[in-house]
């Protein structure tokens, strides 16, 4: 029989993998633009996202226990896959549109998509909900950074 967690983490790595949507000349755009000053940690975000993901699918398997095969933990269970679709979508749409506006949208978009979940989630276990947590200390850290790209590069908003 297939675990709750073999499923979750299958999707969330499938998922994951549409980050590779994209193509050296996508990378080449993005690698000219200009950064914010402050932004010194660039090299982690990889682990940082990592670590957020891990968080959100424990999340989503503590929701899934709690009421396995109920309509409401399928449509969590589809919120949760929203949000880190938004999230994935992230940077092949902003790379493929080559638009800093477009990845301030989607994150802005995930963040609201964030919190809609934990309050949800909330309701249902604490401990699903402080897991989602570090999505929303992160992501406007990632979208006020785009933002700011933006104003850097206003050739490629």
């Amino acid at each position: 029989m297939i675990k709750s967690w073999m499923v979750i983490g299958g999707v969330a790595f499938l998922v994951a993998l549409g980050a590779n949507l994209i193509t050296p000349s996508d990378r080449k755009w993005f690698k000219r633009l200009q950064r914010p000053n402050w932004l010194t940690f660039e090299a982690a975000i990889p682990v940082i996202w990592t670590v957020i993901f891990i968080c959100g699918a424990w999340s989503a398997y503590i929701v899934w226990e709690s009421n396995p095969g109920t309509n409401t933990t399928w449509i969590l269970m589809g919120l949760y896959l929203l949000l880190e679709i938004a999230t994935i979508a992230y940077t092949p749409v902003m790379f493929r549109l080559r638009s800093l506006k477009a990845g301030t949208i989607l994150g802005a978009i995930g963040f609201i998509i964030g919190v809609l979940l934990i309050l949800i989630v909330l309701t249902i276990s604490g401990w699903a909900a402080l897991l989602l947590v570090p999505y929303l200390l992160w992501s406007p850290i990632g979208t006020y950074t785009t933002w700011q790209m933006t104003r850097l590069n206003p050739q490629d908003a």
